[in-house]
């Protein structure tokens, strides 16, 4: 028996004007995933507790099969599973972003994307500026460079200095698209520390010669440094233990690498897959095919409709999910049936609407199909259709076990 899942981040969505009063899913052209709704199940789920944050790193871990309120401790020390970063029992990790703010507006929440080696440059800036600005307490903290943007800090504790507690919240930067920041900034126990170093960051940056670069080349440089995601080390059961089998994660997205990686799976790194709009679908499809030689279950997982609520653009959203459906759910349906046994997933983590360029929680629609699965009686797969079936799985979590058919 083989398992496929394909995760379209943030692809849920609303009905937008500009798409004739659908949704994106009913306005994209996705002929592989109304063929699975039509031999399948559809429904709704939800991936997000009300008491936490609307974001992938609590709805992803829910959707491999992980109650989010009993596993997640924030988002950063997720990321730091995927870089092999061990985290002690007193230990810290603070997702970094380098972000654009201007005029105390926050302009880009990707300082234009900026490249992963500009980013070690422009880390490295930030821990010479934390060493002579921060002296008596910079020796326990250190930014580490991952991909692009998206990077951390890191704090190495003591049992008797514990610098955050339960207390502590932080914004997302992607949830301040296009809005004043100033109200924004981290509130409770160690807040004051990560406030003057996110202030101060601007100094550090501002002369650099990587921003001098892109403002030269008409790109957005990276003004500040934007500190959010603050957690320790989660205790992961494994999956083999949980669900009695191994995976594999295909993605572009350190979140996810670190959830593979916390939970056992193997990372599959894959040419060409950028984490964004222009990510290489296609490679993905083939990668997932090749991995099945060896592999039961296969998780693919798409940034790209993420990114494109992000931007509010409902045109390269459709696009997005097009290319999904064409170059990774229809080459990859089509190779499993020649396989033998087999059951497909679709189901985004949360959605991300264009209206607002931010996550939000909320039902999301899942499409279930291949051996032992009883058609629902849809005909297509978007939220109109997931929601006129009456078929629910809450909490979210239980949907892996429901499609392992292992449900406990």
């Amino acid at each position: 028996m083989k398992y496929l899942i394909v995760i379209p981040d943030g692809a849920a969505d609303a009905p937008q004007a500009s798409l004739g009063g659908r949704t994106p899913f009913q306005a994209a052209r996705t002929p592989a995933l109304d063929a699975l709704a039509a031999r399948g199940r559809v429904g709704l789920t939800n991936h997000v507790p009300e008491s936490l944050p609307p974001g992938s790193e609590v709805a992803c871990m829910s959707l491999m099969g992980y109650d989010p309120l009993t596993y997640f401790t924030g988002r950063a020390p997720l990321e730091a599973a995927a870089q092999g970063i061990v985290l002690g029992p007193h230990d810290w990790a603070v997702r970094c972003n380098l972000v654009t703010v201007a005029d105390q507006t926050m302009d880009d929440f990707t300082a234009g994307h900026v490249t992963t080696a500009e980013a070690a440059d422009l880390l490295a800036a930030c821990q010479r500026g934390l060493a002579a600005d921060f002296p008596e307490i910079a020796a326990a903290w250190t930014f580490t460079p991952g991909v692009s943007y998206r990077n951390l800090l890191i704090h190495r504790g003591r049992a008797d200095a514990a610098p955050f507690d339960g207390s502590l919240r932080a914004t997302p930067p992607h949830d301040l698209m296009d809005k004043p920041v100033i109200d924004d900034f981290p509130r409770g126990t160690g807040s004051r520390l990560l406030t003057d170093i996110m202030s101060r960051s601007a100094d550090w940056l501002r002369d650099h010669p990587v921003n001098r670069a892109r403002i030269a080349a008409g790109r957005r440089p990276a003004t500040h440094v934007w500190l959010w995601g603050v957690g320790r080390a989660p205790a992961f059961e494994p999956f083999t233990e949980k669900y009695g089998m191994s995976g594999t994660m295909i993605t572009a997205v350190d979140l996810l690498r670190g959830l593979a990686a916390l939970a056992g799976w193997k990372r599959l790194e894959v040419p060409g897959a950028t984490g964004y709009l222009d990510t290489d679908y296609a490679a993905k499809g083939r990668a997932a095919i090749a991995e099945f030689a060896t592999t039961d279950l296969v998780c693919v997982h798409v940034e790209a409709p993420d990114e494109a609520s992000h931007e509010g653009n409902a045109a390269e959203k459709v696009k997005a999910i097009e290319a999904i459906d064409a170059k990774i759910v229809a080459p990859l349906a089509a190779h499993l049936a020649t396989v033998g046994d087999h059951r497909i997933l679709v189901c985004p983590d949360h959605p991300t609407f264009i209206a607002t360029k931010t996550h939000s929680r909320g039902h999301v629609p899942f499409v279930v199909a291949g051996r032992g699965v009883v058609p629902s009686g849809q005909g297509t797969y978007d939220e109109v259709a997931a929601a006129a079936s009456g078929q629910r799985i809450e909490p979210g979590w239980r949907l892996m076990g429901e499609f392992l058919g292992r449900v406990s």
